[in-house]
């Protein structure tokens, strides 16, 4: 079951297959409520880059400096979802919670 702040190596072929080839790290930021009932997930790509602005939230993961990129959301059917490779800690989920609210108010 997919949950929320999962984060998942998503493929991004333009169809897709067993054999992914553009497979990148994201995380799921749609609710559990959506995540367990439709076939759909949102997600955020994590980017090795940490460039320094508002909707780029900063997180280790896996040893590595990335940052979660809210600026390039997406829904993709969870079919794509290849392999979960961890979660998102929680201090980084109620920033994140707290960035998405800031970006969708009017």
């Amino acid at each position: 079951m997919v949950d929320r702040f999962d984060v998942y190596l998503v493929n991004l072929d333009d169809e897709p297959s067993k054999n992914a080839k553009n497979t990148r790290p994201c995380v799921v930021v749609s609710p559990n409520e959506m995540n367990h009932n439709i076939q759909n997930v949102i997600i955020a790509p994590l980017s090795s880059v940490t460039a320094q602005y508002p909707t780029r939230i900063k997180v280790n993961f896996l040893n590595n400096e990335r940052a979660i990129v809210l600026d390039q959301l997406r829904t993709v059917d969870s079919i794509r979802l290849v392999k979960k490779i961890g979660e998102i800690a929680k201090a980084t989920q109620k920033t994140t919670l707290e960035r998405l609210r800031e970006f969708f108010e009017d």
